[in-house]
This record gives C-alpha cells, structure tokens and sequence, in this order.
C-alpha cells in the first residue's frame, strides 16, 4: 500500500524485511550488496555500504595534514579518565 512518498512494508518473521522491488530498483540494490543499518531520530536507515564509506571520506578529508585524529581521540579518553579518578 503506498503511503505518500513510501511504501508499507511487514516485519516478517526472525525480523525480515524485503525491500520493496521498485525501492530495489530506484536505488540499484543488487542480491548480495552490503547495508549498513542505524536509527536516526527514531527511523531505520538503510545505505549501501559504499555510500557509507564516500560520506565518511568526505566528511575527514578536510583534515589538516600532521593533525591525527586517533592521537586525539585517545587524549581526550585519557583527559576524561583522569577527570573520572579525581571525582
């Protein structure tokens, strides 16, 4: 049944979903490509793996050189635990 811009689809059961044939087609999914599932603002997104990977990469590629984001992150959780032992 279509409902304004999408179309109902069941929970089957173990939790399957079949992703509508015309859904499949307007996004190009193909039997063995790999998605990637989150909740966002209480809906579940579906994206194609490499959609994933592009968004990402574009998201970090603006980062200065010399700057390391892990070196970073791992100050920040030591900052942070030594604020957790102090408390």
């Amino acid at each position: 049944m279509a409902r304004r811009n999408g179309i109902e689809v069941r929970l089957g059961p173990q939790g399957r979903l079949v992703i509508p044939a015309r859904i499949r087609k307007a996004l190009d999914l193909q039997p063995g490509d790999t998605l990637t599932a989150r909740v966002e603002e209480e809906r579940l997104v579906l994206e194609k793996r490499q959609q994933v990977l592009t968004r990402l990469k574009a998201r970090y590629r603006r980062v200065p050189q010399g700057v390391s984001l892990v070196e970073d992150l791992i100050a920040e959780r030591r900052a942070e635990a030594r604020r957790e032992e102090e408390a």
